[in-house]
């Protein structure tokens, strides 16, 4: 009963956080575009398809497994499911943000990768790469996601002819580095379209890298 318990919670907590993040999702995408994912153990939580956004509450939202079999929940998961899925099998995250947002979609369109034009570049791990294009809600899209993050070693891609998405260590963490990604989209466009953008040379890169690992506030054990 115990461990029972403790999926329980566990999932509802899953659950709870994908619906409180459901707004920021909505404010970046158009329509019902965007999609969101927490990841606990074996259990993975998505905002449900085809759903309004304002509609979607915790009892709404389905769990799988990582093999995607429904654990929870009366409404289908996602259509872009299987790349969450993908992702979690291979990438240490444990929250996905995919949108649909105009400035990172703008580059999808283009083919283009986002240099490090600015250090917030770095909340995702380095210049954001350009996955090539797939059909959306299948297994080659997860496929090409997964590869292009590993081999750039970036939280974060760009999906070619489609949008982004972006991993993070929990819900908040993913829609933060999905929301940098798209401001330096904007800052970056926009400075092309004056001139020519300058980027970080690698080693200022790094140092932003490394700023970043030890950014906020120390963490405090039971003493402090």
């Amino acid at each position: 009963m115990t461990d029972s318990k403790s999926d329980e919670a566990r999932e509802g907590e899953l659950r709870t956080a994908i619906a409180t993040g459901v707004p920021e999702i909505a404010a970046m995408t158009p329509g019902r575009t965007g999609n969101l994912s927490a990841r606990s153990g074996d259990r993975v939580a998505i905002t449900p398809s085809g759903v309004p956004y304002e509609e979607i509450q915790p009892g709404s939202v389905p769990v799988l497994s990582l093999d995607g079999e429904s654990v929870i929940g009366d409404l289908a998961p996602s259509s872009e499911t299987p790349m969450h899925l993908g992702i979690y099998r291979s990438l240490d995250v444990g929250a996905i943000a995919h949108v649909h947002s105009p400035w990172a979609t703008t580059l999808a369109v283009l083919g283009e990768e986002l240099p490090p034009v600015h250090y917030m570049v770095a909340a995702a791990g380095g210049p954001i790469p350009v996955a090539p294009y797939e059909p959306f809600g299948t297994v080659e899209l997860a496929e090409a996601a997964v590869s292009t993050m590993e081999s750039a070693g970036t939280t974060a891609c760009i999906l070619a002819n489609h949008g982004l998405v972006a991993g993070g260590e929990d819900v908040q963490d993913a829609i933060e580095t999905a929301v940098a990604v798209e401001s330096t989209a904007q800052v970056y466009l926009q400075a092309k379209a004056v001139g020519d953008p300058v980027e970080l040379t690698p080693a200022q890169f790094e140092g932003a890298m490394a700023q970043f690992d030890s950014y906020g506030q120390p963490e405090r054990n039971d003493a402090d």
